[in-house]
């Protein structure tokens, strides 16, 4: 089992809030971009560099980065779409919403990715200092058909980045709407991987593109299985995803939702937060449930203890959940935050008086 994490990083629409965790509860130990909303907050496991994606009303969208644990920050080019680049309506693409960061494998030494919206994936590889636009995704045959789409947004967004620890030619990503695309050879070329996944949202449910997956993780020891919580349900793959299983139906209590996350040594351990329906998105039963499956996804089991049973609203965004060693992290758009250090058998509050929590992470 991994190392337990003892800091944490919640990205909230007034800030980054960094807090120190410990069986005895959680301290708030520094608030870095006071006011701004942080969209997307991580830190690169090779360099130590926290990085902070900013939604900023007034001047947009805006990438910073720390290199001494937040005592200094330093704004880094914002990716931009190259002149001639359309967008799925014909426009002139231009950086909507910054979704994600992913670091690159151990091997490359500064190679950072940024999911973004209207569908791009853009890469660097000198930490940050500039980007370029991945043109083998954005060029695909199907990125200007009808089967790109925003998911509740004005365009698609690549929300998921998964580099496989294996082998760090080998990425994949995961587009609100589109699918699920993989790519062997550094980004150059990309395969759909969508067989299985049902969108009942469209004409054709079972259609290669226009799939709407919430969210996809890996379990890192054993890197072929995939979890997706999808607009449709929840899905694995134990083949990188050439198929998908899906290991919810509709009517169960774990079904739709937005985030999910995977063991990083148990293939199959997996948690999700419900939701009711895609219609009102709010908790299941006014119930703030952690949902956990050892099996798969043949059984899921509710985890409770210390989490609001009644007159809970609370939503789970994707990306403001995280687990690592057995510790979970859970931020809802109500402002409530919890961890368990026991696998989610216990949960104690973070804080109930926060802005909505956007991402989750520990750091």
């Amino acid at each position: 089992m991994s190392p337990r994490p003892q800091q944490l990083a919640l990205g909230t629409r007034k800030g980054l809030l960094i807090y120190d965790v410990s069986p005895k509860g959680a301290r708030l130990v520094a608030v870095h971009h006071e006011g701004i909303p942080i969209a997307y907050a991580f830190r690169d496991s090779r360099t130590g560099t926290l990085w902070t994606c900013h939604d900023h009303g007034h001047w947009g969208q805006k990438l910073w980065a720390s290199a001494d644990e937040g005592k200094s920050w330093r704004e880094r080019k914002t990716p931009a779409y190259p002149e001639g680049a359309l967008t799925t309506k014909g426009e002139q693409a231009t950086l909507q919403y910054l979704w994600c960061m992913q670091q690159g494998g151990a091997d490359q030494p500064g190679r950072l990715y940024v999911g973004t919206e209207p569908g791009g994936l853009f890469r660097s590889d000198d930490d940050g200092e500039s980007f370029e636009l991945v043109r083998g995704l954005w060029d695909h045959e199907t990125h200007n058909s009808k089967g790109w789409f925003g998911g509740g947004r004005d365009h698609p967004g690549i929300h998921s980045i998964l580099v496989d620890p294996r082998d760090s030619r080998r990425v994949s990503i995961a587009v609100s709407c589109a699918g699920y695309y993989h790519s062997d050879d550094d980004g150059v070329t990309w395969s759909v991987r969508n067989k299985g996944l049902l969108a009942d949202f469209l004409p054709d449910p079972t259609s290669e593109v226009g799939q709407d997956p919430h969210c996809v993780v890996r379990c890192e020891g054993t890197p072929e299985v995939l979890w997706q919580q999808n607009h449709c349900g929840i899905y694995r793959s134990e083949d990188s995803g050439l198929t998908w299983t899906p290991v919810s139906q509709e009517g169960d209590f774990a079904h739709f939702g937005f985030v999910i996350c995977a063991d990083e040594a148990d293939p199959l351990s997996a948690w999700v937060v419900p939701a009711i329906n895609a219609e009102r998105r709010l908790a299941n039963e006014r119930r703030l449930v952690v949902a956990h499956t050892q099996d798969g996804g043949e059984t899921w089991r509710e985890q409770t203890r210390g989490l609001p049973q009644e007159d809970a609203f609370d939503l789970v965004y994707r990306h403001a959940a995280d687990q690592r060693g057995g510790c979970l992290v859970i931020g809802s758009t109500t402002g409530n935050a919890y961890t368990s250090l026991d696998r989610g058998e216990t949960w104690q509050t973070v804080s109930q008086n926060l802005p909505p929590i956007y991402s989750a992470r520990w750091i």
